[in-house]
């Protein structure tokens, strides 16, 4: 399964699929053949592995399937893994997570009616982190949210004259761009879009797009001008004319986006952060004090300490000179 679990990471992070991994063991345990889930559209985990076996020459007849996530049951972009297996005479197979999707669920129901040994849970920790982002986001029925920030020590996006180049060093941007290749979609308000005019794309050290550019969307009611980056090269443009967070992930939720990227100013976060629809925090500190200038974070109604939204930090990364804390949002009220 750790093998399984390797392979997984392979595919992509972004995309409407689950990454996923699979290994094929004889009755002796030697592996006969493996396979991974490249992207929506592609083989699945499952049946890439018994492709790669049938190449080999391998008899899987009897073989153990071990799978970072239930077989699917559903006929999509792609057959049912379930069936394939049973078909190519698959004894018994080991997963680890069991799949919420509705659509895809029973496979395990599937192979077990046809005789199929099945174990599920096997090292479901490790597979879970994998697909924390694709998980939540089929649980919630809404895409997964992160909300990343990049201030001063002192919670500072810009000083006082409203400049912002650059508060975090090269390092800590540099990790930025390889989170905005993981995600479908990178969200900012009107006000980032006008003032800023971001390009919103993923790029390389040396400054090329990277292959997997992500949606790029603005939220609001002022039009995005017709010389603005944004309608430059990089992703697709989306413009959603609302205010409303839950409006915005129920329309990006229609387009199979899974998970998104909050790199808005100060008000579009404070409006999720008030939604309470944001999932994790990702916050690029930098070691500058600016004393002045605009906040991380806009007002969040919060008047005494026991309203404060508290986090549940999960990672804390040296990046160069700065540092970034990774943090989940838990929504269960005052932690002590």
């Amino acid at each position: 399964m750790e093998r399984a679990v390797d392979l997984a990471r392979r595919g992509p992070a972004h995309g409407p699929n689950p990454r996923v991994g699979a290994v094929l063991l004889d009755a002796s345990g030697a592996v006969l053949a493996e396979g991974w889930h490249a992207g929506a559209g592609t083989p699945h985990a499952e049946v890439a592995a018994l492709t790669a076996a049938a190449r080999s020459g391998a008899d899987v007849r009897g073989a153990t399937a071990v799978v970072t996530l239930e077989p699917c049951d559903h006929t999509g972009r792609t057959g049912p893994c379930s069936r394939a297996l049973i078909e190519a005479g698959v004894a018994r197979v080991v997963y680890a997570v069991d799949d919420p999707n509705p659509d895809a669920a029973g496979g395990a129901a599937r192979l077990r009616s046809a005789g199929v040994d099945v174990v599920g849970g096997v090292l479901a920790g490790a597979a879970r982190e994998l697909l924390r982002p694709w998980l939540a986001a089929v649980e919630q029925g809404r895409p997964f949210v992160t909300l990343k920030l990049a201030s001063s020590l002192d919670g500072r996006v810009a000083a006082a004259d409203g400049s912002s180049r650059w508060i975090t060093g090269t390092v800590a941007r540099r990790h930025a761009h390889e989170l905005r290749e993981e995600v479908d979609a990178i969200v900012v308000g009107t006000g980032t879009a006008l003032q800023d005019d971001p390009s919103l794309t993923a790029r390389t050290a040396d400054g090329t797009l990277t292959e997997h550019q992500p949606l790029r969307v603005v939220v609001g009611f002022r039009a995005v001008p017709g010389d603005s980056r944004l309608r430059g090269p990089g992703g697709p443009l989306l413009t959603l004319a609302t205010h409303d967070p839950a409006e915005v992930l129920a329309a990006l939720a229609e387009r199979e986006v899974r998970h998104v990227l909050l790199e808005g100013g100060p008000t579009l976060a404070a409006a999720f952060l008030r939604a309470r629809l944001v999932d994790e925090v990702h916050a690029y500190i930098a070691p500058v004090l600016l004393g002045a200038g605009r906040s991380s974070v806009a007002d969040l109604g919060v008047s005494t300490i026991d309203e404060a939204v508290r986090l549940r930090p999960r990672e804390v990364r040296p990046l160069g000179p700065d540092v970034l804390v990774v943090a989940d949002a838990t929504w269960e009220g005052r932690e002590d």
